[in-house]
């Protein structure tokens, strides 16, 4: 069945258009991939450590310490809502001009507006403009974020042979925890090189001006890379959709929810790891910054682990049972992660962190091949990216602001537990509906 043929009533694994790349490009693309999505996400995750510990006193001056806070978490939200018009536009011209193509631009907004936000004057210095400007810039990165994730997982796993795509796909995957490793040193270097009057009145920049060298690596990287062989073929057949993401919706509404909908939790408790917990260590539990950054870099490399575990087991046993596994541990862990956390014991909340953080891998390696499986060649860097923008959205957009607004209107750590138990729960039920897209017996060919 060629792509102009395939309907609604072909399933996404139907017909064979690509039995992978030479290993040489297959090793190269995914290095590419982990290098390109580490430098995207060290962009991404440095605005979230700045919103948890300076944003407050740099641009929303006029309020108290905790109304700060929620106000730089919610800034913090306002790129993930812009999220999924990136995963849209990104996803239509990926469809239409090619995946690295796409992955190019991605790299280019993302950094233009992180060294924005490093250049960016304060509140003291230019009013009501300052935090503006800071949501328009957080809103370009959402835009960049959008369409980073769907081009560099299609490109792992579009490449990969058909028995390895779990493996593949996870190298953009550990792009996250590698990204929030590198985000995390940076701020360590520079917060012990200065002072706190120092830090807070221009150390806090470094990171983000940084991003300049990171930012001109990527794209070298990514222009040696060769275009995706599926997309290749299709344009070689004329089988690109016009209009992909009206025609995923059209085919694969059932797909799209439940997509959307599993990636709920493993977001939210991923930003309530990542953005909120240096918050609550530092001003409810009075832990010393640096001492939450390092149990954040531990968590960090343990999600990392986990991610290309829960990858290459998911290539064994299938994409489901293994994205299975780790979400019953994001239902049943959060109750005993804040009891670890609020002892503030330092092996207490590593060991906290380490084990949330696995259940965050088996939840997030597979992802890359699981969304990839779900929609056919000619929508599917839209279906994807979709899918993976509005899941970000609905749970990790606002996560961090949800959880710090219950922990100051119940008084207890127990209630943030709560928010991500039901969360989890959510997720857990929309991945018992996903049918199953990887038989280990028979691997299936990307259509």
């Amino acid at each position: 069945m060629t792509e102009q043929q395939a309907g609604p009533g072909a399933g996404p694994t139907s017909a064979a258009d690509t039995t992978g790349s030479a290993p040489a490009q297959v090793r190269r693309v995914a290095a590419t991939s982990a290098i390109g999505t580490t430098i995207e996400w060290y962009d991404f995750f440095i605005y979230a450590t700045a919103a948890a510990l300076v944003f407050n006193s740099q641009f929303f001056t006029t309020m108290s310490a905790a109304s700060g806070t929620l106000a730089a978490f919610a800034t913090l939200g306002v790129g993930l809502v812009a999220r999924p018009l990136g995963g849209i536009v990104w996803g239509h011209f990926g469809d239409r001009l090619g995946r690295k193509k796409m992955l190019v631009l991605s790299l280019l907004l993302m950094g233009v507006a992180t060294v924005g936000v490093g250049l960016l004057p304060t509140y003291g210095q230019i009013g009501v403009a300052a935090p503006v400007l800071l949501v328009v810039l957080r809103l370009l990165q959402g835009l960049s974020a959008g369409g980073e994730w769907g081009g560099a997982a299609l490109m792992a796993v579009e490449h990969a042979p058909p028995g390895r795509r779990g493996r593949y796909g996870s190298f953009p995957q550990i792009g996250v925890p590698a990204g929030l490793i590198l985000a995390q040193l940076v701020f360590l270097v520079v917060s012990n090189l200065t002072t706190p009057e120092q830090f807070a009145a221009w150390g806090w920049r470094i990171p983000f001006l940084l991003s300049i060298l990171l930012v001109v690596v990527g794209l070298v990287i990514r222009l040696r890379v060769e275009e995706s062989p599926v997309f290749a073929m299709l344009r070689q057949s004329r089988g690109r959709s016009r209009a992909p993401i009206l025609e995923v919706f059209r085919h694969r509404p059932r797909e799209l929810v439940l997509a959307s909908v599993s990636f709920v939790a493993n977001n939210a408790i991923g930003y309530i790891f990542l953005a909120y917990l240096l918050s609550y260590g530092t001003q409810v539990l009075e832990v010393p910054r640096n001492t939450m950054i390092v149990v954040v870099i531990v968590g960090s490399l343990s999600w990392l682990v986990s991610i290309v575990a829960g990858a290459v087991w998911s290539d064994r046993v299938g994409r489901k049972r293994a994205y299975l596994v780790g979400s019953v541990l994001l239902v049943v862990w959060p109750v005993p992660f804040f009891l670890l956390l609020d002892t503030a014991g330092f092996a207490a909340m590593v060991a906290a962190v380490v084990v949330l953080t696995v259940g965050l891998g088996l939840s997030y390696g597979p992802q890359s091949a699981l969304f990839a499986e779900m929609f056919e060649s000619r929508f599917r860097y839209s279906g994807a990216s979709f899918s993976y923008a509005v899941g970000a959205v609905l749970g990790g957009g606002f996560a961090p602001l949800i959880a710090a607004a219950l922990q100051q209107g119940y008084g207890t750590s127990m209630a943030v537990a709560a928010y991500m138990v039901v969360v989890a729960v959510i997720s857990l039920v929309a991945i018992l509906f996903i049918r199953e897209t990887h038989r280990p017996d028979a691997p299936a060919r990307l259509s």
